[in-house]
């Protein structure tokens, strides 16, 4: 049976290759989805309150910070998501829509962004399957 980081990786980097593939292809509608999200106070609660869920279960199941790479890896994508859901909770929207559309030029860069993702599932996915199964 793979180890939690195995598990975690493969998880977090086939969602991020999946979410990289959608964003290419449906650039438009990625980017009509993140300023309806991003605009609306209730969807922004909804949207925080899943992120919060899945920052939490990543940061209590998985909280390593050595072994190398891919447990950092692990470790930090679920702080970064912990953080980025209690920001959709206390930032109003006007404020979450000037970081995402203003300052970091989300519709701008979107390809960047995209890349980003991409590379990030890339290295999580195999480095998750590449990974052998270590003792609890």
């Amino acid at each position: 049976m793979p180890d939690r980081t195995a598990f975690l990786a493969r998880l977090i980097g086939l969602y991020c290759l999946i979410a990289a593939l959608v964003m290419a292809l449906e650039r438009d509608a990625w980017l009509a989805a993140i300023t309806a999200l991003t605009g609306s106070a209730p969807l922004m609660l909804l949207l925080g309150l899943m992120v919060i869920a899945a920052g939490l279960a990543l940061v209590l199941g998985h909280n390593v910070w050595s072994g190398g790479a891919l447990p950092v890896a692990v470790t930090v994508t679920g702080w970064l998501t912990l953080a980025k859901g209690l920001l959709f909770w206390v930032l109003p929207p006007a404020a979450v829509v000037d970081l995402y559309l203003t300052r970091l030029h989300y519709a701008g860069l979107f390809y960047v962004y995209c890349g980003l993702s991409f590379v990030i599932g890339l290295f999580l996915t195999a480095a998750g399957f590449m990974r052998k199964a270590h003792a609890p």
